[in-house]
């Protein structure tokens, strides 16, 4: 069975690297056209230009409702219509309990939250019946290591988000959806690890998932498809883990 989103139109936020650059990619293979969008201007070029024409890379911060507004409306120009929209983009600021400063607190709800609903908000009025709406979580929601209690607030705000907003839609047709990956082999998730210096943080992941790996960006791309697709045209107001298992 194919995912078809021939001539959809989609927005993926941080998508010029890691899981937002897999899920662009997978849209536009599945006939989609996708505008994405992230801070890097020449990372995000390189990705769009890897990815293709049917990726037009544009900069918005998603923590700037003017970008964001000024981002739909050039959607509207351009393409006339929007089908899907993939809430990625993120960032961490690890600090634990007696060390989170203003300045680490602002980043990640800024990014992750408000960054969310800037994403949705001012495109709205855009979405027809039929659109989807995807929020990229992630498990650090329900299970969170040490040091991220901030960055596991901002995605259990997702949930949040789509648990209410499934209500405050009803009646117009457009599905809303959260997926919470868990690790996904990612340059952040290595970053984060330190991986580059100590290769058996990875190592100590795979042990723990009952894959007995951690995750493709590629994989996550999948379930975007799937969700942003008419196959799961009666999938509203879930919350999908990929992550191998390890929440069981």
């Amino acid at each position: 069975m194919n995912i078809d989103l021939q001539d959809k139109v989609a927005v993926v936020t941080g998508a010029s690297a890691g899981i937002g650059a897999a899920i662009a990619l997978t849209l536009v293979r599945c006939g989609a056209r996708v505008v994405a969008t992230d801070l890097d201007v020449e990372t995000l070029e390189m990705s769009a230009a890897a990815i293709g024409e049917r990726c037009t890379p544009v900069v918005a911060d998603v923590s700037k409702r003017e970008d964001m507004e000024g981002l739909y409306e050039m959607i509207g120009e351009k393409f006339g219509r929007l089908d899907v929209i993939v809430a990625n983009a993120g960032v961490g600021a690890n600090a634990k309990l007696g060390e989170i400063t203003d300045e680490k607190f602002a980043k990640v709800i800024d990014a992750n939250l408000k960054g969310a609903l800037y994403t949705v908000q001012p495109a709205w009025r855009m979405l027809k019946p039929g659109a989807s709406v995807i929020l990229i979580g992630s498990t650090a929601s329900v299970d969170a290591p040490p040091g991220m209690s901030v960055y596991a607030a901002s995605k259990a705000g997702l949930r949040a988000f789509v648990t209410t907003w499934v209500k405050d839609s009803k009646g117009s047709g457009v599905r809303i959806n959260v997926i919470s990956p868990g690790g996904i082999d990612t340059p952040s998730l290595r970053k984060a690890l330190e991986s580059e210096k100590d290769e058996s943080k990875i190592d100590t992941l795979e042990e723990r998932s009952p894959l007995g790996r951690i995750g493709k960006p590629e994989e996550i791309g999948n379930v975007v498809a799937f969700l942003a697709s008419d196959l799961a045209s009666f999938i509203h107001g879930a919350e999908l883990f990929v992550d191998g298992g390890m929440k069981v």
